[in-house]
């Protein structure tokens, strides 16, 4: 009895050891010893102390090996901004390389910081409990407009500065994965604005994305904003559905490149009088090569990782599909070139249609079969060329990298696609909504179709908007292009003060290394 007396004290004690705030709210929880217990477990019957104390460690592991799975694949998504790196320093001239893979680094943390400020707070401020993560709910203050009837969330209000009252280990764990993958945003106009791109300019952009532009848009998508209640407030789907980002990240990337890129103009010699366009090559394949290895690599935690739940057994279709969109998306995209474009197998074309079958499969990832990943990247590969030939020669924006065909274009194709390939296998209630995802070819009609258009639209309306005037308003403090005479020398010794390749005897004309 007093053995049974003793347990049942312990039992209660671990219960009292996740209080609540007088609300109902959980206290936030710094240490992860109150984080996980029987409520974790969907089929613990708590009636019996000993119940209730093996319960409480079953949900507390069933909560870690989710933790750690985020965790992880955190760890690989920042590893992939060493991959962009390479990519863009490979596919860009010798004579710039300092420069290009400073911004590629310095993007880390001045976007991290921004996050940390005021970008987190604004994007999951109002996000809800972190079912998978421990079921914090204190990031429970969303913003919104009621019109005509129906609520749109518009950003988060808790969380800034990650202050105390979100000091957590839920919070802070989505805080790492989640900042990783606006870094992936922030970096991708690097790309498209190198080797002309003002260095100071640069810094307070990489400043504004993490703290505004990035957030506002991911709010209204996965941060329970109007996006996201599409299905619920207007029977639209389950709403815009992106599981790991084609909009969020990869387009709203793509359209800042966009709206950069136009605002900067061409690289000096680019275009003849004529319109007619020249070919500048980057100065180092096998660099570019590696950093698309990496990119893929990382990859892997960028799609399977968003179940936030290593628990979640999708993760294995996940994966495939992402791997699968890859290889189809490179194959088509190197096969398009060599027999209809140029007659060569491009190396750099088959980078990019990788690139673009990553992205594209990136939001309908874990809605779709295996062989609708292998569609998707097919189409991705060859669009990505298409684009990428239409951007620089018809309408004249100067892309070194490509990045505004494989992040903007195929990130909105990856958005399309599941509102057409989306199998009806899973996501049952995802954003409030009962049932699975269907898309247009698997009976869902035209409805998750709609309300992914409407994202889409969202995003090229909002981001272009709030890009156009972000980068108007630096070139008036200091500027958005280099002097013509550093454009022409290179950046690294005008702009960083360090020569990218110290002591290289540089061709003139190529611009390649000849000798030290």
């Amino acid at each position: 009895m007093t053995k049974k007396l003793i347990l049942f004290v312990l039992a209660l004690m671990m219960t009292i050891g996740s209080v609540c705030y007088a609300d109902g709210t959980r206290k936030p929880d710094p240490s992860g010893i109150n984080t996980g217990n029987v409520s974790d477990i969907s089929a613990a019957k708590p009636g019996e102390p000993v119940a209730t104390e093996i319960s409480d460690a079953v949900g507390h592991n069933k909560v870690a090996i989710n933790m750690m799975w985020v965790l992880v694949t955190g760890f690989l998504v920042m590893f992939m901004q060493a991959g962009f790196a390479m990519v863009e320093t490979g596919l860009t001239r010798a004579k710039n390389v300092a420069h290009t893979i400073a911004m590629n680094f310095l993007i880390y943390p001045l976007g991290m910081l921004g996050f940390y400020m005021t970008g987190f707070a604004l994007m999951f401020g109002g996000v809800g409990a972190l079912g998978t993560l421990g079921g914090f709910d204190g990031l429970n203050s969303e913003f919104s407009l009621s019109l005509a009837g129906h609520s749109f969330g518009l950003f988060g209000m808790k969380g800034f500065f990650l202050n105390f009252s979100v000091y957590d280990v839920g919070v802070l764990a989505m805080f790492l994965f989640q900042m990783v993958f606006m870094d992936t945003t922030a970096t991708i106009p690097t790309g498209s604005m190198a080797e002309r791109w003002k260095f100071s300019s640069f810094f307070i952009y990489g400043i504004f994305v993490g703290t505004i532009i990035y957030p506002i848009f991911g709010n209204w998508v996965w941060g329970g904003g109007w996006l996201s209640t599409l299905g619920k407030e207007f029977g639209l789907g389950h709403g815009h559905v992106d599981f790991a980002g084609s909009s969020v990240v990869h387009m709203t990337g793509g359209v800042l490149a966009f709206v950069g890129a136009a605002i900067l103009g061409p690289r000096i010699g680019k275009y003849n009088k004529d319109g007619s366009a020249n070919a500048i090559p980057g100065h180092n394949i096998p660099m570019a090569v590696i950093g698309t290895f990496i990119l893929a690599f990382g990859w892997f935690g960028f799609n399977p990782g968003s179940t936030l739940a290593g628990g979640d057994l999708r993760i294995a279709v996940v994966a495939v599909n992402t791997m699968i969109a890859s290889g189809t998306g490179a194959m088509a995209s190197v096969l398009w070139m060599w027999l209809y474009k140029t007659k060569k197998p491009d190396p750099t074309m088959m980078l990019n249609g990788m690139l673009a079958g990553l992205v594209a499969i990136t939001a309908p990832c874990a809605f779709v079969s295996v062989g609708g990943a292998a569609i998707i990247g097919l189409i991705s590969g060859v669009l990505v060329v298409e684009a990428a030939i239409f951007i620089d020669q018809k309408i004249r924006i100067d892309d070194p990298v490509g990045a505004i065909a494989v992040h903007g274009v195929n990130g909105a194709w990856g958005c399309l696609a599941l509102g057409l390939f989306a199998d009806g296998t899973y996501g049952d209630g995802w954003n409030g909504v009962a049932g699975t995802v269907k898309g247009l070819f698997y009976g869902g009609g035209f409805s998750q179709l709609a309300a992914q258009f409407i994202g889409v639209a969202t995003n090229i309306i909002y981001v272009g908007g709030i890009g156009w005037i972000m980068f108007k308003l630096i070139d008036k403090v200091v500027g958005n292009r280099v002097k013509p005479e550093d454009e022409l020398l290179g950046l690294d010794m005008p702009e960083m003060g360090v020569e990218g390749y110290s002591g290289v005897k540089l061709d003139k004309n190529s611009e390649t290394p000849l000798s030290r």
